[in-house]
């Protein structure tokens, strides 16, 4: 008797602030849905992206692009962990610098409502709930999703941040949906 595994949802955090922003953002979302056990749709599971000030870090650093996709998966978080760790790598990422300029940083958000805290991961992420860069993407895929440990919906987490000048991170969406091309042809897919 095969066992099936029922696939997981879950969110994922793409951010640039080095050379083609945009043209990393693309590509990441292109390897993420080349991992075999990751499915999503183009574009309807990647939200806009949006430009922003960086929050912490060394001055003079230049503004991201954050966007955030949705991703069906058979993998574990552990799994689709590492394996957008080697995305970030193959993309050119050095990690030097805490909270220093990146060419591609992508940061797993929830997966699925599991809770996790670990050496390697802590599920949800754990600062995902302060930052609108995060909460404004997010909630354009996700609005009524509830973060497993606040118990509030992306929407109303959103709602309780501050609204922040351009100075201190404030997001300006690009409305710039070019995801092109998918996977697997143009017709759409369905979703259970």
């Amino acid at each position: 008797m095969s066992v099936s595994i029922q696939p997981s949802t879950a969110y994922l955090a793409l951010g640039s602030n080095l050379g083609d922003r945009f043209a990393h953002l693309r590509a990441a979302v292109y390897a993420i849905d080349s991992l075999p056990e990751v499915d999503l749709i183009l574009p309807d599971d990647v939200a806009c992206v949006f430009e922003t000030t960086p929050i912490g870090g060394p001055p003079g650093q230049n503004r991201y692009l954050n966007t955030v996709v949705r991703v069906r998966t058979s993998m574990s978080p552990g799994g689709l962990l590492a394996a957008t760790q080697g995305i970030e790598t193959a993309a050119g990422r050095v990690r030097k610098e805490h909270l220093g300029p990146r060419v591609l940083d992508i940061d797993l958000l929830l997966h699925d409502d599991l809770t996790i805290h670990d050496k390697i991961l802590t599920l949800p992420h754990p600062r995902m709930h302060e930052r609108r860069f995060v909460l404004e993407p997010l909630a354009q895929l996700a609005p009524s999703v509830h973060h497993p440990i606040l118990r509030a919906t992306i929407s109303a987490l959103l709602g309780r941040l501050p609204e922040v000048s351009d100075e201190v991170g404030a997001v300006v969406c690009q409305t710039d949906r070019r995801w092109c091309g998918r996977k697997h042809g143009d017709a759409a897919r369905n979703r259970p």
